[in-house]
């Protein structure tokens, strides 16, 4: 009864004695001890929010794989039915067709940058690069600094298999660890003689470093100092296991694909599973300006069984509903083929695809023409697109987070939350 009483707030207590005096059935207290009683049952299974995001570097052709066009003769590709009857996709995403229901296709994404680096920038960010003369957190970090549990041994953010977006003015502790390779996870964690000795080392150097630390208040300092009780937290913590996928099924590992990119989706998973709050994993080479066709099925021999796989896993484990699973690019694709047989940048109309969330799935939301060149219903811009997700993980976007002493929105103003998936 004392550790259930522990669990209840100051202002949780209060408010029992009060609805007591006032002639509350007493039954209220014990309905609400016996909630934390299972609650504390349950310890160790306790959800959390989260986020996957699967980027794709370079910009997939939505015509090739969320928003076919059979009017459109320039693809070499089919649609196909899904599990959601009246939506079709690529015939290159057959496994993806099947969790249909737990998707929704974002069809109507317009957004205004066009070149590769501010593209990125502006979907990962939601500001567009170079405004206001700061470097912003991209959606990582932001998810970290208001999802993250900074008392957890893992850091709240990781990026697997390509570069990501940082922290910005979030600060460092919001920052993304980098996984090279998923195989491998974080090398050099162990000490190079014992942990005791580790620490005493590291006492030491914090002990020498403080006065300096405490003198010289930059952000370089900070971030020396965060990466190094980060680093230092990780080494100690049992919950590097979750690196080490190895530990999966043959059957498990082969579903998602012995590829890069499935493999940073499974150790995406297992990071989820142990708490962490956004895991993005890249998979590169999308800017097929020439020979796209052959491009497109290699990339979608990765993408097909990973995407899918990591979807049914979530599912399968209870997961889904509290991990937002998001796929994008930079832009979409041109609705011609070129005469290198590829298509160009092409910002103006392209799909993105949410997952899971407690979304309403199963359904495509926004309407491209029959050539999949312009929105005519449902647009959907960067800013737009930030706060839905932000939304969907229970983030306020209209808070504020501080460059310095200036305030700054998580989500740029004039915002439009796609309301149809809530």
């Amino acid at each position: 009864m004392a550790s259930m009483l522990n669990e209840l707030s100051r202002r949780q207590l209060f408010r029992l004695a009060a609805m007591s005096g006032a002639g509350a059935p007493v039954s209220g207290w014990l309905n609400t001890l016996a909630a934390h009683a299972a609650d504390e049952s349950k310890v160790g299974k306790k959800k959390h929010k989260s986020c996957i995001l699967l980027f794709m570097t370079g910009g997939p052709s939505h015509l090739d794989t969320f928003d076919p066009k059979p009017a459109n003769k320039s693809s070499a590709f089919k649609p196909i039915a899904t599990a959601v009857n009246g939506v079709k996709v690529s015939d290159l995403l057959p496994k993806t067709a099947t969790m249909m229901k737990d998707m929704v296709l974002l069809r109507g994404m317009s957004t205004s940058e066009g070149s590769h680096g501010r593209a990125r920038y502006y979907m990962h960010t939601g500001y567009r690069e170079g405004v206001g003369g700061v470097v912003h957190p991209s959606l990582g970090a932001i998810t970290s600094h208001f999802l993250g549990k900074a008392e957890d041994d893992l850091p709240n953010f990781f990026s697997i298999g390509g570069q990501s977006f940082g922290a910005g003015y979030a600060g460092p502790m919001h920052a993304p660890v980098e996984i090279t390779n998923p195989s491998t996870g974080i090398e050099n964690l162990k000490p190079t003689d014992s942990l005791n000795a580790l620490d005493r080392r590291s006492n030491l150097l914090q002990d020498l470093e403080k006065g300096f630390v405490d003198r010289v208040q930059t952000s370089g300092a900070e971030a020396h100092k965060a990466t190094y009780e980060r680093t230092l937290k990780l080494m100690h913590s049992e919950k590097v296991k979750a690196f080490d996928i190895s530990q999966e099924t043959a059957a498990t590992r082969d579903a998602y694909g012995r590829t890069k990119f499935g493999e940073g989706c499974l150790l995406a998973r297992r990071l989820v599973e142990t708490g962490v709050s956004f895991v993005e994993v890249t998979l590169g080479s999308w800017d097929t300006h020439r020979d796209a066709e052959n491009r497109l099925k290699s990339l979608t021999g990765e993408l097909d069984p990973a995407y899918s796989a990591l979807l049914k896993d979530l599912k399968e484990r209870g997961m889904l509903d509290d991990t937002l699973v998001v796929w994008m690019g930079d832009f979409g694709r041109t609705p011609h083929v070129g005469k290198q047989g590829g298509r160009d940048h092409y910002p103006r109309a392209w799909t993105s695809v949410l997952a899971g969330g407690g979304l309403k799935t199963g359904q495509a939301v926004g309407r491209t023409n029959d050539q999949g060149a312009d929105v005519e219903e449902g647009k959907v811009g960067t800013v737009d697109f930030m706060a839905t997700i932000c939304k969907a993980l229970g983030i306020n976007y209209e808070k504020n987070l501080y460059a310095g002493n200036r305030p700054m929105r998580v989500v740029d103003k004039n915002e439009k939350v796609v309301k149809e998936i809530f």
